[in-house]
């Protein structure tokens, strides 16, 4: 692999590790919740178990990736974009950040609601935060929770082919400043 150029603009270290740190998260808490219907019943509650804590992962980890965020910027890209594709940018981190906090939100209240502790693996539980007694609410903010998952499907792919084009056609270096 060739060496980074010192002088090229990144973001810092610990913005990268936290981004791909959180799309690891992503990632796994999606291959968890899409295969649990495959398995047999007994794994089925292990694998919402597992969606569960790469759910709260992300929610821990986006706190300190947006303090980062805040405190030390983003690196300007090169060559610099023109105004009419730095708009849909910035719109689109903007649902990137907020999908990252409110579903790992909308996912433990519907958990919450329903009268149900939020397992994790190891035998680790997070105890109920909220009263228990709203199942209609609860299923109502997992349908909530479920179809802003699918629609983020559609975001994250954005944000990647986004990045794959700015890097193949544009030529440009928004991918190489989270490498």
């Amino acid at each position: 692999m060739a060496s980074m150029d010192p002088l090229r603009p990144r973001y810092s270290r610990g913005q990268r590790t936290l981004h791909w740190l959180i799309f690891a998260c992503v990632l796994l808490a999606y291959a968890f919740i899409n295969i649990k219907d495959w398995l047999p019943r007994g794994a089925r509650a292990q694998m919402l178990e597992a969606h569960f804590a790469a759910g709260l992962a992300v929610l821990l980890l986006i706190w300190p990736r947006l303090m980062l965020r805040l405190r030390r910027g983003a690196p300007a890209i090169t060559p610099a974009l023109p105004r009419h594709l730095h708009v849909p940018g910035q719109i689109t981190h903007a649902l990137l950040y907020a999908f990252l906090i409110v579903q790992p939100l909308l996912g433990l209240a519907a958990v919450e609601l329903g009268g149900h502790a939020v397992n994790l693996p190891f035998g680790l539980a997070i105890p109920l935060l909220i009263r228990p007694d709203h199942l209609a609410l609860a299923r109502s903010i997992k349908e909530i929770h479920v179809d802003l998952g699918y629609i983020f499907y559609w975001v994250i792919g954005m944000h990647i082919a986004a990045a794959l084009w700015h890097h193949a056609f544009r030529g440009d270096d928004t991918l190489k400043r989270m490498v």
